[in-house]
């Protein structure tokens, strides 16, 4: 599968994954921004921005939009998290052209007043189901409580008092210093027409105007949490208690990252890990689970866990003890092989999809300025080692001092419960 890249003359990146048996094309811009990038006085401003970006560019109403993404029968979405902004559309090979103007035409949105106000309403509702659903904003929380000063400690939803404070001229400033061409990506894979994506390219953003670029990344990646210790967040009327740890990883920058992945499918696997077999499978828990999660300068192990509340003591005792059984025995051989095959095997499925692939070759170059084939990437899954995954048990200790968050019905009584903070069913 070949791939294919040009830049404009403003910095706009055109990068593409050609598949001739290909019988669908995706299509996304790709921003880099995000959370992080805020700051205080406008948190939460990318994913509001999102929101906007589908009201329209002037002359067209969002209801125009809709109608035009129908017509071409696409699957177009977008999403915000802490570090990127995603527009991205599939469709048929015979309507990359209009698909690539619909989204080019939205990337410079009008960001009315009227739509501004009305759309405020929106994020805030969000905001407050988002407190009010399980598990009751205890992940941001937690890596609030983990990152600290870090720009990776923001909300990407912001929060009901940013959001109120936010004017719409903060968000036209933020959209024209983050949504400059040198701070995109016009991505596209599957079945590609390259040279006349990138003659949408010229025709729709050649005039955009560029902006100075930023490094993003912090130095020095956080290694143990800035808060450490247990936050309460106390529903009453919550039917399970939940309860989210956060421990320091591997971060996308760090080549061991890949073997932090590997050991969190052994460990905490939604199948067949030593926490699927040991809590979920045998009925103790609902859920328990391991994911290693990696961002431009930090990762983190993210230990999550949904339980009968009276239990979540006695179950996270027994997680921190297969936890420290793996750093004191290590993995065995058996374990590792078929997490390394379940691994490989996603890869693989993953690559045959022209609709995964986009996300996976936009996120590595805006992150990276790189390309990584499918067959490249299995090759980095297949030539893991026990010692790989050894040494991050050591270095990236699992039991270590964590940032750690309960949310749910459990009683003040807790032994667990004695907390650095207790939250009691406020926003």
């Amino acid at each position: 599968m070949p791939f294919l890249h040009e830049r404009l003359p403003n910095g706009l990146d055109i990068v593409a994954e050609t598949c001739d048996s290909a019988i669908s094309t995706s299509v996304g811009f790709f921003v880099m921004t995000g959370a992080r990038d805020e700051g205080q006085g406008i948190a939460g401003v990318s994913h509001f921005l999102e929101h906007m970006v589908f009201k329209g560019p002037p002359g067209i109403s969002a209801e125009q939009i809709n109608q035009r993404f129908d017509r071409l029968g696409a699957a177009a979405n977008a999403f915000t998290s802490e570090e990127d902004t995603v527009y991205h559309a599939c469709v048929l090979p015979r309507y990359q052209t209009p698909a690539v103007d619909l989204l080019a035409a939205l990337m410079r949105p009008e960001l009315h007043d009227d739509d501004f106000e009305m759309e405020k309403k929106v994020i805030l509702e969000e905001i407050r189901m988002y407190d009010d659903q399980p598990p009751f904003g205890a992940d941001d929380r937690c890596r609030a409580a983990f990152f600290g000063a870090h720009p990776l400690a923001a909300s990407v939803l912001g929060t009901v008092e940013s959001i109120e404070a936010l004017q719409v001229e903060s968000m036209r400033a933020y959209h024209r210093r983050r949504y400059a061409p040198g701070n995109m990506v016009l991505v596209a894979s599957g079945a590609v027409d390259f040279p006349a994506l990138v003659e949408s390219a010229r025709r729709l953003c050649g005039e955009w105007e560029p902006e100075p670029a930023t490094d993003r990344r912090q130095a020095g990646q956080p290694r143990v949490a800035a808060y450490p210790g247990v936050q309460r967040i106390v529903r009453p009327t919550a039917s399970l208690e939940y309860a989210v740890r956060l421990t320091a990883a591997p971060g996308e920058n760090d080549p061991d990252h890949w073997a932090a992945g590997l050991l969190a499918v052994v460990l905490g696997d939604g199948s067949g890990s030593r926490l699927y077999w040991s809590l979920v499978d045998s009925g103790l828990t609902e859920q328990a689970t391991l994911g290693h999660q990696d961002f431009l300068d930090a990762g983190l192990f993210v230990t999550q866990l949904s339980c009968e509340g009276d239990d979540v003591d006695d179950l996270l005792a027994r997680i921190m003890d297969l936890y420290t059984v793996a750093s004191r025995d290590g993995i065995p051989a058996a374990e590792f092989e078929q997490a390394q095959n379940k691994v490989a095997g996603r890869v693989v499925l993953a690559g045959e999809r022209p609709r995964r692939r986009l996300f996976e070759v936009g996120l590595e170059w805006a992150h990276f300025r790189r390309f990584r084939s499918v067959g490249e990437t299995l090759g980095i899954v297949e030539s893991l080692t026990l010692d790989d995954l050894h040494r991050v048990l050591t270095a990236w200790p699992l039991d270590a001092p964590s940032a750690t968050v309960l949310a749910g019905p459990a009683a003040d009584g807790l032994s667990l419960g004695e907390a650095s903070a207790s939250l009691r069913g406020e926003a």
